[in-house]
């Protein structure tokens, strides 16, 4: 991996992340380290790959990393390619709601995929509510103002062309777990939306009917498989039936969908490792 700043690199937890991601992993790395030092010859992919908490704290040669909402994923290719942020940010409600409605009449008239499209992404992330990605039935991100009292936008946006050459070997999708281009000897890492809680992470959402789903495709892959999901019943039952191994942590709740950050209990499940 090329280097880093020391800003960017944090002990133990490998590379910071360039957005905020409720739910975000990083907590979990130094389990996950322990697990990935025998298999780190391997490529890891990760179907729902989030704000890249996981890989970036990996640091593996070879991934594929995939995700449903194609704005994250917008987003990381263009930090691929060096992006630049050229937008001005601004920490004030209006500009946040003028930016948040051009994003939207970009993604309406099919230019999702372009450079204003990915700044607009980086801005809203970092200037909405508790970092909040979440879209409505029409696939229009709905997040509203954040009330900051600072945002260091430039802190962040110095580092972006460190990317350029930590995602160099990386590769990004956009598609339904399922559709992952996935070989025999890929190292998974599975981190879907939570059991129960806050499921409109894409404007399809995720059901029980794709906790099952995914369990049974988690369990078809011959290779090394880690998922992390919340530690409901049903869930931990589910992955125990499949022949997997099942820890349970407890999680802190850094960013919720509702507010809360009270600790939560989460399972990990491995198989092959």
């Amino acid at each position: 991996m090329a280097t880093a700043t020391r800003y960017m690199l944090a002990e133990g937890l490998g590379v910071r992340p360039p957005l905020k991601w409720a739910g975000g992993k990083r907590w979990l790395v130094p389990h996950l380290q322990k697990i990935w030092k025998k298999h780190s010859q391997r490529r890891l992919v990760e179907p729902f790959c989030g704000g890249l908490a996981v890989a970036l704290g990996l640091l593996p040669e070879q991934a594929l990393l995939n995700d449903i909402n194609p704005h994250a994923i917008n987003f990381y290719l263009w930090l691929k390619k060096g992006l630049k942020v050229g937008l001005t940010m601004l920490n004030e409600e209006e500009s946040f709601y003028k930016c948040r409605a051009r994003f939207n009449e970009l993604n309406s008239k099919g230019k999702a995929t372009s450079r204003e499209a990915a700044e607009l992404f980086y801005y809203l992330n970092r200037t909405g509510y508790n970092g909040l990605c979440r879209f409505n039935k029409k696939g229009e991100f709905n997040v509203p103002f954040g009330r900051y009292k600072t945002i260091n936008y430039d802190q962040f946006t110095d580092e972006f062309k460190h990317y350029k050459s930590v995602f160099a070997n990386w590769q990004f999708s956009v598609s339904d777990f399922q559709s992952v281009a996935v070989q025999d000897d890929d190292f998974i890492y599975a981190d879907p939306p939570y059991d129960v809680e806050f499921t409109q992470y894409s404007k399809e959402g995720f059901a029980w009917e794709d906790q099952v789903r995914l369990a049974n495709w988690l369990a078809a892959h011959p290779g090394p498989v880690v998922l992390s999901n919340q530690a409901t019943s049903r869930v931990v039952k589910l992955y125990k039936s499949l022949g997997f191994k099942t820890k349970i942590l407890d999680a802190p709740r850094l960013i919720s969908c509702t507010g809360d950050r009270a600790s939560a209990r989460e399972v990990l499940a491995v198989k092959g490792v």
